[in-house]
């Protein structure tokens, strides 16, 4: 895989965390009366029906690819995908969004990267360890709690769940992009089995989801946060890693502490100004491909080669 697909690969994966990034401070401007588990549900059935009918209408023998071979990450990404949704929202009902993200997001790569281990094999290189941390520590940073915030058990462990879920669904759906299907297709399936998990709460919250500011809420979360996100996302998984995806997925921190500052209102604490360059300096060193050494030949050998994983992408 060469560099330019791999920075391709990077700037999708930056372009999803961008979008999820908005998620939180659209949440606090819309202020919906419905229940956090119902928005979730609503968020992603939404973007699962927009993105199957799209797929209906430019292939609809996409499906066709969804054969038993596939069922099996499909059925994990799906069930990651709804726990992530109740799990994470209601995390930061319980405990607060600093905490929750914290959590979340901080074990998020972490996750990814040993599941990709586990699954697929491949090696976590010293680049990506060292981006990670940097990057892990800079959302710490970012959101760290005030003296007044409460943190709750309960709350710390559903955050833990959401950051496992993300790292399920990441490599899944990167063992869906080696087996020769529509992603669009994959994507929109496993949206809508997450989704219909989480119908009871968002059915039991129509009338709250009806009301003008929360269904511009759910307009938002379904058509950009979601169905547009979650494309970007896994076009990217097709030409990095899992781990390298689960890293850059980082910057939705980033762009939500943004957010919360520009749009919001909040201040620039030096504890979010540090954490922003400590972030921004690990997804650079996790974005930006390394370069191959050139090979040398002594005559009998030949030394200085790159070897490229063929699962991952990744050079070691």
């Amino acid at each position: 895989m060469d560099r330019r697909s791999t920075g391709s690969g990077a700037l999708l994966i930056l372009a999803a965390g961008v979008l999820w990034g908005t998620v939180g401070p659209a949440q606090v401007l819309a202020g919906p009366e419905a229940s956090p588990v119902g928005v979730g549900g609503a968020r992603i059935f939404s973007g699962g029906l927009i993105l199957g009918g799209l797929v209906l209408v430019m292939n609809r023998r996409a499906f066709l690819a969804l054969t038993r071979r596939t069922w099996l990450p499909v059925l994990a990404a799906s069930v990651a995908t709804g726990v992530f949704q109740a799990a994470f929202f209601s995390a930061v009902d319980r405990t607060g969004a600093a905490v929750a993200t914290a959590v979340v997001f901080g074990l998020a790569p972490v996750s990814t990267g040993l599941c990709e281990r586990l699954v697929l094999g491949a090696r976590l290189s010293r680049r990506w360890w060292a981006g990670t941390a940097c990057a892990v520590g800079g959302v710490a940073l970012l959101t760290m709690p005030g003296s007044a915030v409460h943190v709750d058990p309960v709350g710390i462990l559903l955050s833990l769940v959401g950051g496992t879920c993300f790292g399920v669904y990441t490599v899944s759906a990167k063992v869906l992009t080696g087996r020769d299907m529509g992603m669009a297709a994959a994507v929109s399936v496993t949206l809508l089995i997450g989704g219909a998990a989480l119908l009871p709460w968002t059915l039991a919250e129509l009338p709250a989801l009806a009301e003008p500011r929360s269904a511009v809420l759910v307009a938002w979360l379904g058509i950009a946060a979601t169905a547009a996100a979650y494309m970007f996302f896994v076009t990217g998984l097709g030409r990095v890693s899992a781990a390298t995806a689960g890293t850059l997925s980082l910057a939705e921190s980033l762009v939500a502490a943004g957010l919360a500052i520009v749009v919001l209102g909040e201040r620039m604490s030096v504890p979010v100004a540090a954490g922003s360059l400590l972030l921004l300096g690990g997804l650079f060193v996790v974005s930006v491909p390394a370069r191959a050494r050139a090979a040398r030949y002594d005559g009998a050998h030949v030394t200085g080669a790159v070897k490229v994983e063929q699962t991952t992408g990744e050079r070691n």
